[in-house]
C-alpha cells in the first residue's frame, strides 16, 4: 500500500495543475456565458482538496497511524462530493471526481486494513 500511495500522490500532483487549468477555463466560460454555474470554482476546489489529500497521503504513507488514512479519506470524498454535485457543463470534472472517489476508497481500505503484529 505504501507504493500505491506514493504513486497516486505523485499522479495527483501532476493532475492538480491540469485540473486547475481546466477549471480556470471553465470558470471563464461560465462567466462569459452568464449561465449561473459554479463548475469552474468547484473544479478549483476539487483540485485543492485533491492536492491536500495527496500531501497528507504522501507524508504519512509510512506512518502506522490510522488518522492519516482517515484524513485522506475525508479530503478525497469531500472533493468527489463537491465535484459530482457541481459539475454542470464541465464534464471533465466528473472524471476528476471519480478519481478522487477511487483515492477515497483506497484510503478506506488502508483505514480498515489491520497490519500484522
Amino acid at each position: 500500500m505504501k507504493t500505491l500511495k506514493l504513486v497516486t500522490s505523485i499522479l495527483c500532483f501532476v493532475l492538480f495543475f491540469l485540473i486547475l487549468f481546466q477549471s480556470c477555463a471553465a470558470g471563464v466560460s461560465n462567466a462569459l456565458e452568464a449561465n449561473g454555474e459554479a463548475s469552474g470554482f468547484a473544479g478549483v476546489l476539487v483540485a485543492c482538496l485533491m492536492l491536500a489529500g495527496a500531501i497528507v497521503q504522501l507524508v504519512t504513507r509510512n506512518a502506522p497511524s490510522r488518522g492519516a488514512s482517515a484524513a485522506g479519506l475525508v479530503l478525497f470524498l469531500l472533493a468527489a462530493l463537491i465535484g459530482f454535485a457541481l459539475a454542470g457543463s464541465f464534464l471533465d470534472l466528473r472524471i476528476w471526481s471519480a478519481w478522487c472517489l477511487v483515492l477515497g476508497i483506497i484510503n478506506l481500505i488502508c483505514l480498515l486494513h489491520r497490519p500484522e503484529a
